[in-house]
């Protein structure tokens, strides 16, 4: 199986893995790291220690990035050299992750979950405008 491990800026990946552990349950291979400027020292040494441990477990592993050229983003990319396996994708949001995860089986490739996610990134960004003549029937279907 290809392991999964997200970080970010803040909070960012404490709250992405909360909203889809409520709406996809709790999940196998799928580590967090979160980059807090107080901890920022020793953020390096967290993210390489658990991509490492992920890379070993699983083969290959995804590092998902809240966006490109932070301090996440960059520590993510030194490991692509240091650990073999490993890919790094920047711009991580809930529809890429929920994709990811429920397409993930365990003979998925790196790169065939990279190419999903970066596909499905994309389609979770939409613009809605809301009619003032919509019915309330456009509005049916599953949620929460």
């Amino acid at each position: 199986m290809v392991g999964f491990v997200l970080t970010g800026h803040g909070d960012f990946a404490v709250g992405l893995e909360s909203s889809v552990r409520m709406i996809a349950g709790s999940q196998e291979e799928f580590d967090i790291v979160p980059f807090h400027e107080d901890e920022a020292g020793e953020f390096p040494q967290k993210l390489t220690g658990t991509i490492a441990a992920s890379a070993e477990r699983n083969g290959g592993v995804i590092v998902f990035c809240d966006l490109m050229g932070g301090t996440p983003f960059n520590q993510a990319m030194m490991n692509t050299q240091a650990v073999p396996g490993v890919e790094v994708v920047a711009g991580t949001n809930l529809p890429m992750l929920l994709e990811v995860l429920t397409t993930r089986v365990p003979d998925s490739t790196t790169q065939e979950l990279v190419d999903c996610a970066v596909e499905a990134g994309k389609e979770g960004v939409a613009h809605m405008v809301l009619s003032v003549d919509a019915d309330e029937d456009d509005f049916e279907g599953e949620g929460l």
